[in-house]
């Protein structure tokens, strides 16, 4: 069994067998165990516009998560499993987390026995590249793939808006309709799977630290 902190009860792992889900609802801050983690705490206070939209700045205050991340990586420390954060999140700093190089592979996080990556979710399945930061605790560590995505823009936004537009806005932001926040936060079901298996592999990484 694998529980799914902070997510959307109707999104990528709802229904799946072995999977439990801790949404908005039953509150994942409260999760207690015993099973290994994959957790998606909520970034809008992490990122880049943590004070608020461009055309609203400075209404929110830098880490006010409700102690969402603090608790997801503390699950993730207790009961193993990994952590998806968008990358160059500001939560590393402040939770003395290194932040990984962009090029490759996995690197110390910490002196608490934690690993880190960067992956971009575009090699998973994603419609934008979606740059990710990964930390991990008492799991293997896979290979995954690798490197940075060329750009993707829709040749007809280039047209339209004009490249440094179009790239500043990202593929995503330019896609017409209600739909652009549910697109751009959606885990792909490649990369879920992906994030799942990590948090599988507790058991058997546990074991061959034991021998």
């Amino acid at each position: 069994m694998i529980a799914a902190l902070f997510v959307a009860p109707n999104g990528a792992y709802s229904g799946l067998p072995g999977v439990e889900l801790w949404d908005e609802a039953r509150d994942a801050r409260r999760y207690g165990g015993p099973w290994p983690v994959v957790a998606h705490p909520p970034c809008q206070r992490w990122g880049r516009f943590w004070h608020g939209s461009p055309s609203r700045p400075h209404q929110f205050h830098l880490g006010d998560d409700g102690g969402c991340f603090a608790a997801a990586l503390a699950a993730v420390r207790r009961w193993g499993g990994v952590l998806e954060h968008p990358a160059d999140s500001h939560a590393w700093a402040a939770h003395d987390l290194t932040a990984p190089p962009r090029l490759c592979g996995w690197h110390c996080a910490d002196f608490q026995g934690g690993w880190t990556c960067y992956v971009e979710q575009g090699h998973y399945g994603h419609a934008a590249r979606k740059a990710t930061w990964l930390y991990a605790h008492s799991v293997e560590l896979p290979s995954l793939a690798w490197g940075c995505l060329p750009q993707r823009l829709d040749p007809v936004m280039v047209e339209r808006f004009g490249y440094e537009k179009a790239r500043r806005y990202g593929s995503v932001s330019l896609i017409g309709g209600k739909r652009k926040t549910e697109i751009r936060n959606a885990t792909p079901p490649a990369f879920r799977d992906l994030l799942l298996g990590i948090a599988r592999s507790v058991e058997t990484a546990e074991a061959v630290r034991a021998v």
